[in-house]
């Protein structure tokens, strides 16, 4: 069994995005063989990609075993373009973006890349949002679900 590897399916999302008084919310589904586990939060005043980026931070903190394989999937475009490619400029760069403005959502950069490395091994591959994806759509499901909590 240990050959096999996590499977990370996560979304955020966010109602209202860039208006005051917006919901967000984030959900999680990891797969270890036949065991799947689910998590899922809200809060409030937060945009789409800080809930997008949440929900991978959130995941990898629940994974306890760093030597297992771990594949994240997910919609976000953003978050894996940003942790496989542009992360590399940015911390040789100072956290400032190719057109030289601070990078957006640094904090969550900075967490997420930490935990990133703490894995022995992990991969990250992006997938159609709302396109079939079994764990992709549940992890949609939890983060309205999360949302719908505190609308």
């Amino acid at each position: 069994m240990t050959e096999r590897k996590i499977l990370v399916y996560c979304d955020g999302g966010c109602r209202g995005n860039g208006q005051k008084n917006n919901i967000g919310g984030w959900g999680v589904v990891l797969q270890w063989g036949e065991y799947v586990k689910e998590f899922h939060g809200s809060v409030k005043d937060t945009t789409n990609n800080q809930m997008e980026l949440t929900s991978i931070i959130e995941a990898l903190k629940r994974i306890k075993n760093k030597d297992i394989p771990v594949e994240v999937v997910m919609d976000s475009k953003y978050v894996i373009k940003g942790i496989t490619e542009w992360i590399h400029a940015w911390t040789r760069n100072g956290w400032v973006t190719s057109t030289k403005k601070p990078v957006e959502n640094k904090d969550l950069w900075i967490e997420l890349l930490s935990l990133k490395n703490q894995f022995k091994e992990i991969s990250f591959s992006l997938c159609k949002g709302h396109a079939g994806n079994e764990g992709n759509n549940r992890a949609d499901e939890l983060a309205n679900i999360a949302m719908d909590k505190i609308a």
